[in-house]
């Protein structure tokens, strides 16, 4: 799957569709993901200390991060930023200068704001950008950070291709996203994978092993793969239950032509995801390797 694009209507251009999606479908993401703590737009990641959903998407990067030995005044790309929760975060918790790119403009305003807010102004950068085709020079940068960004690219390596380039000698990257369990699926199986892919406009998913082939074949090092999945599942499940108690709402908002056709995908994305965990289509992991 990693190299076509497979969602079940590619007429528009995904770049732009993608960037229309999270123009369209913030304010889902603000009533009932994120919220002023956390400025998650990505699973939570649930252990022993996690108390509630909050928590758990402030947990999800902190298991991200120790995959990584940050220090004090490293630099950092943080490759598909949103709207700037993962950057801000770092920046507090490290002392770390990160640069966030995003393809979807209208997110920047919104990051630098937190920013503002959080007291981190002067350590965080927001710029518009492909993650695949940087402006930025070689080995410019400690740390490559990917939290549920690259699944949006059509092609993995490409991605991984440019991180290798940005990043010092020595330097680290470290991807946290979902993963395919297999390459082929039944027609019902595929029925959940592609109302996933078409409402979240992913092109495809990766398994472990494409990954991994693109991260070794860019010469990274001592490549690690952990599965997550369980820590993740009930972040997961959440989803799929706030969607199901908000149905009724969905439908009469769709009647009523209240709701986009981006936004009605994105509810039957999110309702479908939880299947795709449980019938064990596919799982979630960090990647992390060294330059």
């Amino acid at each position: 799957m990693q190299r076509k694009d497979c969602r079940s209507n590619t007429d528009t251009d995904l770049k732009q569709k993608i960037i229309n999606y999270y123009d369209e479908c913030f304010v889902d993401y603000r009533l009932f993901w994120l919220d002023s703590k956390n400025l998650a737009m990505h699973y939570g990641y649930w252990d022993e200390d996690t108390k509630n959903h909050s928590e758990s998407l402030l947990h999800m990067n902190r298991a991200v991060a120790a995959k990584v030995p940050f220090k004090p005044g490293d630099k950092v790309l943080d490759a598909g930023c949103g709207v700037g929760g993962s950057s801000i975060w770092l920046a507090q918790n490290f002392d770390v200068e990160v640069t966030g790119i995003t393809l979807t403009a209208s997110q920047i305003p919104k990051a630098e704001a937190y920013a503002r807010k959080k007291g981190v102004a002067d350590k965080v950068t927001f710029k518009e950008a492909d993650y695949t085709q940087t402006p930025f020079a070689d080995e410019t940068f400690d740390v490559v950070w990917g939290l549920e960004s690259i699944c949006y690219a059509v092609n993995k390596a490409d991605f991984v291709r440019e991180a290798y380039r940005v990043l010092k000698k020595g330097g680290h990257i470290v991807v946290a996203d979902g993963f395919a369990n297999k390459d082929d699926f039944t027609a019902d199986e595929w029925r959940y994978v592609q109302a996933f892919l078409d409402g979240c406009v992913v092109p495809n998913l990766a398994t472990v092993n494409e990954f991994r082939s693109a991260m070794e074949s860019s010469n990274f090092n001592d490549v690690e793969y952990t599965d997550i999945t369980p820590q993740v599942l009930p972040s997961s499940e959440v989803l799929y239950k706030k969607s199901i108690l908000t149905f009724p709402i969905e439908k009469m908002l769709g009647w009523l032509r209240i709701r986009t056709a981006a936004q009605t995908a994105n509810y039957y994305a999110a309702k479908n995801q939880y299947q795709i965990f449980q019938q064990e289509l596919a799982g979630y992991g960090i990647f992390n390797a060294q330059k």
